[in-house]
């Protein structure tokens, strides 16, 4: 957990068959709500598909670009649901920022990683429990985001590297089109998997005490015992 990096350049080494497979069953023991088990994994090896993909990457990072270059968090989850008493319009125009090149260049390491893993999952078998509340729903992410972790773990113990991408959902129609994706499926997440061309032993993240309180959000940080420092 604490040496699995996001993994953005490969080596030309290939994920065999077997390799994947005992990789996605071992992260099939992730929790999920109700045990529905409602992921579905794509496995797209053929490079023109992977191509076509990262194409559509592209455009939804363009997007992405746009938000950051006006000084916004992109596609802030706060206003982007109703009742959240703001506009639903975008805060910067996307048809303009589709026509702008993406500032990381197209990317390539996609094509060329051996495998592109898409990750769907089938709205019909999980609960969202929090519908309703006039903010966007996140619950359903549970019975999902946990089993594609664990993919990248069970990638890490076999000397592999990938990464998460949701901004492929930005243009979820034209992805549903190319891998015939059912209606009840919606996009989760898509993890290029290959072995990466740089080793990562350290990664950067806040300290416990910068974001768990006791007792209330408000309440004393949550510090180290004494002892065991």
């Amino acid at each position: 957990m604490r040496t699995t990096p996001a993994v953005r350049e490969f080596t030309d080494d290939p994920l065999p068959d077997e390799v994947l497979y005992e990789i996605l069953d071992d992260a099939r023991f992730a929790p999920n709500g109700g045990n529905r088990q409602g992921w579905h994994v794509i496995v797209v090896r053929d490079r023109a598909t992977k191509h076509r993909i990262a194409e559509l990457y592209e455009l939804g990072m363009r997007e992405y670009a746009a938000y950051l270059r006006a000084g916004l968090v992109p596609f802030a989850a706060s206003e982007a649901s109703e009742g959240s008493g703001k506009s639903s319009r975008p805060a910067v125009d996307l048809e303009a920022a589709r026509t702008i090149p993406s500032p990381g260049g197209f990317p390539d390491y996609m094509v060329d990683a051996p495998v592109l893993l898409v990750v769907t999952l089938d709205l019909t078998k999980v609960a969202a429990v929090d519908t309703g509340l006039g903010r966007l729903p996140l619950a359903a992410g549970a019975s999902v985001y946990p089993f594609a972790h664990n993919i990248l773990l069970a990638a890490r113990a076999r000397g592999f590297g990938g990464h998460f991408t949701t901004v492929l959902s930005r243009q979820e129609h034209e992805l549903r089109t190319l891998l015939a994706i059912p209606d009840e499926q919606v996009l989760a997440t898509m993890l290029p998997l290959g072995k990466p061309a740089r080793s990562v032993k350290r990664l950067r993240r806040l300290a416990v005490e910068e974001f768990a309180t006791l007792e209330t959000a408000g309440g004393p940080r949550l510090t180290r015992p004494e002892a065991s420092r």
